[in-house]
């Protein structure tokens, strides 16, 4: 009786064992075809580390803080389409979950690239929660988005992504590989290029509010490509309604020139319309508030001690005045990453509001 309750069990053991050697097996062909997925997948991220010290109206503060944070999915279907997903990542300022570690979409879109045509060099459409035309062009001129968001985006003007449609080409070719090489390898057009879309108008933050949408188009062009290759005039026109149920107008121009070459980066633009995307200005004085300002921001770059020092001037106008100059130093290693200190000042005229100083130690990782 034991030697057959024995022998049961035996029996029982092995069967169990090559039911589970099975089951690893079907597993590991199931893992092996999902590694074989990911190895398709490209991910990449960029982080904006730092410690700030505050100084408002003689109250002063210090903190170190996660700036910024992005996470990107990339996944290349075929060769003409591309998805992906940029997860951003920031800290609550306020309300009931401030400080509170928040994470939200940047990107999620999918990209087609269509053949070359006429003067149209590698062009090719985004559908989802996509780039807008402006600000992911100056952000490509000046990189120190770590040390904050660019002159329309810190004012509420425009977004750097919106939900929508975006069409993007160069024009003319391309530059020559040296200059994509020591100087910038974005949007390399021969003779510049061009942007234009359609989207809901609040930005990927916002929830569409109304029933209208936002034309953004922005071009640009290299008038000397073979003596100026860096010298860039560019032109970018808004319009639509402000992303609140009334839908007041918003409309924007802005007109840019930059240069960039191995050792010196330069560009000034100057703006002028009336409104906002989000509807705020609006609200204010329940009528339209017109606006201007200039925004102007060097870089002198000395490539052998891998360094740079960088200023920029901010004037922006609506119903008062402010004005922001920041300088810094950066030092530049494995590529694109960076460690800077900046002294940032922001005054205000025409408004009961102090003066806001701060330094700040940061840095910019990216993989």
């Amino acid at each position: 009786m034991v030697f057959n309750r024995f022998l049961f069990l035996l029996i029982f053991f092995l069967l169990s064992i090559n039911i589970s050697l099975a089951q690893v097996n079907s597993d590991s062909t199931a893992i092996s075809k999902i590694l074989q997925h990911l190895e398709d997948i490209n991910i990449s991220g960029q982080w904006f580390l730092g410690f700030q010290s505050n100084d408002i109206n003689n109250k002063k503060s210090n903190e170190f803080l996660l700036k910024r944070g992005y996470i990107t999915f990339e996944k290349k279907f075929s060769k003409n389409f591309i998805g992906r997903i940029t997860q951003d990542i920031s800290v609550d300022q306020e309300g009931d979950g401030e400080g509170d570690v928040e994470l939200r979409l940047k990107y999620g879109y999918l990209r087609y690239y269509a053949d070359d045509f006429f003067i149209f060099t590698k062009p090719f459409i985004e559908f989802g929660l996509v780039h807008r035309p402006w600000i992911d062009f100056e952000q490509k001129i000046n990189r120190y988005r770590v040390q904050g968001s660019m002159f329309l985006d810190r004012n509420d003007i425009l977004s750097s992504a919106d939900y929508g449609i975006t069409i993007t080409s160069l024009l003319g070719g391309e530059v020559d590989a040296d200059y994509k090489k020591k100087v910038n390898k974005d949007y390399p057009g021969k003779y510049g290029s061009l942007t234009i879309g359609i989207y809901n108008g609040g930005g990927y933050h916002a929830i569409e509010k109304n029933q209208n949408k936002l034309f953004e188009g922005r071009l640009s062009i290299r008038p000397l490509p073979e003596y100026l290759t860096g010298l860039q005039l560019s032109y970018t026109k808004v319009f639509g309604k402000g992303n609140i149920e009334l839908s007041p107008n918003f409309n924007l121009d802005l007109g840019s020139l930059s240069y960039e070459n191995e050792f010196i980066t330069l560009l000034f633009s100057y703006m002028k319309g009336e409104g906002d995307q989000s509807g705020n200005l609006y609200l204010v004085n329940n009528k339209n508030v017109s606006t201007e300002g200039y925004t102007l921001f060097s870089e002198i770059k000395f490539e052998p001690l891998s360094s740079s020092l960088f200023a920029r001037y901010d004037f922006f106008s609506h119903l008062f005045e402010e004005k922001r100059m920041i300088v810094g130093i950066a030092y530049h290693f494995l590529e694109s990453n960076k460690i800077m200190i900046d002294y940032d000042i922001n005054s205000f005229n025409g408004i009961d509001h102090p003066s806001e100083k701060s330094i700040e130690l940061a840095i910019e990782l990216r993989f």
